[in-house]
């Protein structure tokens, strides 16, 4: 009788709907499916559009072998990474860096400390994997430089799909003008430097052309503190025009790329960037920060600039718009990096590099405490007793660490 067939599974700390991590798991997923193996999504959490395609990290603990490949999508620290870690299977790790928790000191705790953490939980992993394949070269040099022996790219291939539906016609009624649209699409956060795209859009207008607008597409979910802080800086600035829009559905980022004529980052840490590919799909001349992997992913193509003062970047931008020829040499340039991505077969590497990680050297069983899964058991069990009776909690003395925090985040 022939020997089961090794299953293939992923796991994560959370599957989000439409962002780059996502959509990449979701291919992967039919890649696996397609070649026949057995293959789960495991989370510690998802959005719930996409709960019914995972199962729950902790009902997975007894059902992942030594014979198992379980590929760790590593982005930040988390419980689910925890116990990935530590159970019996081969492991291959995707590595999709973290965000330095330096940006977002003053803006968002809780994520200072896991992006802090998740740096940390990073290194045991060298010892773990038997293949460790960052999403960009720059994410393999990190994961190369931290001590990692068997490293690979799996390149992001995105899938635009989710740009061929029939675009919002409300976005059309609402910017499709003779005004100049400068776009910038992803989640307002402090890396992204959103505060610069006001600042120099702000100069534009002031120096080139009045009738230019800013539109900001993406969540600002947990970041109302600075969401709070960019409307602040819109007042003192006495800036106009400029749009911030929070989370968008598909048919309005269709419709938001179709009236953009300039896509502007200003983002100083990204591992791959997919948004810069989206625009480039959609055939929008994109100017971007020459900053962490985005060189590498504009590939030559595009605008990149290395300075962040407003008149400058504002020069750039009435050079770029202020002559059709050269925008359209732009998007011709883009169009061959996009011909050359999608030409990629991403089913096949991702196939290639399973069957790597099986026949690499098998690394030795993890080294974890004695009583780690008592303590795990224990975890589940306060988990349950804090979803079913939550007034159990109000006996316990506060925590002194949450005080402490809090003057501290005041403080910041």
């Amino acid at each position: 009788m022939a020997e089961p067939r090794p299953r293939v599974h992923q796991i994560l700390a959370t599957l989000g709907y439409g962002d780059a991590i996502g959509n990449e798991v979701l291919g992967i997923a039919r890649a696996l499916r397609r070649a026949g193996f057995d293959s789960e999504i495991i989370v510690e959490t998802a959005d719930p559009r996409l709960e019914h395609l995972t199962v729950d990290y902790r009902d997975m603990v007894d059902e992942i072998g030594p014979e198992d490949l379980l590929i760790h999508h590593f982005s930040i620290g988390s419980r689910a990474s925890r116990v990935a870690f530590a159970l019996p299977c081969r492991m291959m790790l995707i590595y999709h860096n973290i965000t330095p928790p330096e940006y977002f000191v003053g803006v968002h705790r809780a994520l200072v400390r896991q992006c802090y953490h998740g740096r940390r939980e990073l290194l045991p992993y060298r010892t773990r994997c038997e293949l460790a394949l960052g999403d960009s070269e720059y994410n393999r040099r990190e994961l190369e430089d931290a001590g990692f022996p068997r490293t690979a790219v799996l390149p992001v291939v995105p899938d635009f799909s989710h740009l061929d539906v029939a675009p919002d016609t409300r976005i059309y009624d609402a910017y499709d003008d003779e005004w100049t649209n400068v776009l910038f699409v992803g989640r307002l956060i402090p890396n992204k430097r959103p505060d610069n795209l006001i600042r120099f859009v702000h100069a534009y207008r002031a120096l080139y052309n009045r009738r230019t607008r800013l539109i900001l597409a993406g969540s600002y979910g947990g970041f109302e503190k600075y969401l709070a802080q960019l409307h602040r800086l819109v007042a003192d600035l006495g800036a106009e025009e400029i749009h911030i829009l929070g989370q968008v559905t598909n048919e309005q980022l269709t419709a938001l790329y179709d009236v953009a004529d300039l896509f502007l980052c200003a983002s100083e840490h990204e591992g791959f960037c997919v948004p810069l590919m989206e625009a480039f799909y959609k055939r929008i001349p994109v100017m971007a920060y020459a900053a962490a992997a985005v060189p590498e992913t504009m590939d030559g193509a595009g605008v990149l600039y290395d300075t962040t003062d407003p008149r400058q970047v504002a020069a750039i931008v009435h050079a770029t718009l202020d002559s059709a020829a050269r925008s359209d040499d732009i998007v011709a340039g883009q169009d061959a990096v996009l011909a050359r991505l999608l030409a990629r077969d991403f089913p096949k590497l991702v196939l290639d590099f399973v069957a790597q990680a099986f026949e690499a050297p098998r690394m030795p069983p993890p080294a974890v405490e004695p009583d780690f899964w008592r303590q795990f058991a224990l975890a589940n069990e306060l988990d349950v007793i804090r979803q079913t009776r939550p007034a159990a909690f109000r006996a316990l003395p506060p925590d002194p660490r949450d005080a402490t925090l809090a003057r501290l985040d005041h403080r910041l």
